[in-house]
């Protein structure tokens, strides 16, 4: 039987390239969910000065095309400046491995959607936003579907571990179904606080834990 995929696309799974994870990452990105089977983060280092991508990881979960993807398109951004690693294309991304089954392509859109989170990470960080939307409820929502919930494989969202979410001059507060005693409470606090004070208008977030 042969394989459905070209040989750059097995050999960027049987070999990917910036795989890992960098520990002090200026921006860092997560898209895709393990409990859907794909699932991509992605990390970088940007030099301040030129906005050049100096160091880029990344981790993935799921299929032969969702690493190769992932790889390509962490080597592809390597080396550019974030403006035009922005605009990396995940038609791009297939044709540099040569082509992806039509039921596999979702994998290159979710890598280049985890690059692109990752680089709105780094501008948000560093004041890099053109356009500055206010902080409503549906933003954080938004946000939310991006911190994970490690007991269900899905974000807190979805899970419905958020049960209510307040906005109000400057100050989010996330009110969540959990107790600060359970082992991932704290994880999901950082997580969760991590991707909201990037946003450019908020100036506090509060985690509010429910007991019992």
């Amino acid at each position: 039987m042969k394989f459905p995929y070209t040989e750059k696309v097995l050999e960027h799974f049987r070999n990917p390239k910036n795989v890992g994870k960098l520990e002090d990452a200026d921006g860092k990105g997560l898209e895709g969910s393990p409990a859907c089977g794909d699932m991509v983060a992605v990390y970088l280092k940007v030099d301040p000065k030129t906005t050049v991508i100096d160091d880029i990881k990344f981790e993935s979960y799921g299929c032969a095309s969702n690493i190769a993807t992932a790889s390509i398109i962490t080597e592809m951004a390597k080396g550019k400046t974030i403006a035009d690693a922005k605009k990396i294309t995940w038609q791009e991304a297939t044709d540099e491995l040569g082509g992806l089954p039509p039921v596999k392509r979702h994998c290159s859109v979710l890598a280049v959607e985890g690059l692109r989170s990752a680089i709105r990470d780094y501008e948000e960080k560093h004041g890099l936003v053109s356009e500055q939307e206010p902080t409503t409820e549906e933003v954080v929502r938004s946000r939310l579907k991006h911190v994970m919930n490690p007991m269900a494989g899905l974000d807190i969202v979805r899970t419905e571990l958020v049960t209510k979410i307040e906005v109000k001059e400057g100050i989010v507060r996330v009110v969540l179904d959990l107790p600060s005693s359970h082992q991932f409470a704290n994880a999901i606090k950082e997580d969760l606080v991590e991707k909201l004070e990037a946003l450019w208008d908020v100036k506090e977030v509060k985690v509010v834990f429910t007991e019992g």
